[in-house]
């Protein structure tokens, strides 16, 4: 949080809950809770990344092994989803950041997935 000169307060470091895609908005909660019912005992967590063409585009990160991006975007289809909520891509990680309170570290992992170039 930071308080300017006139005494207004910005709130600084949130991640972003919504993603533009093509000029439509999409829920990262919504994409997770699909995905999660397709791997119940597995993190999931989508964060949105720049995309030259539609604005952004969503990148899923899950730590289940052989996760694969065909596999989410088939299930979505079977849930109705629009082709919009289906991630872009699918990243296969050791394990999900995580803050002190159990939540997604949102943050440490946009950070972590652009390190890693996805």
């Amino acid at each position: 949080m930071a308080i300017d000169a006139e005494g207004f307060v910005a709130i600084k470091g949130r991640a972003k809950r919504f993603a533009k895609i093509a000029g439509e908005l999409i829920s990262l909660g919504a994409v997770e809770d699909l995905v999660s019912g397709l791997w119940p005992d597995d993190i999931v967590a989508v964060v949105a990344a720049p995309d030259p063409k539609r604005g952004e585009r969503l990148v899923l990160a899950t730590a289940k092994p052989g996760a694969t991006k065909l596999e989410v975007q088939t299930w979505m289809k079977i849930k109705g989803a629009s082709a919009l909520m289906a991630p872009d891509s699918v990243v296969v990680l050791d394990a999900i950041p995580l803050l002190g309170s159990g939540k997604t570290d949102y943050i440490a992992l946009a950070k972590l997935l652009r390190d890693r170039g996805a």
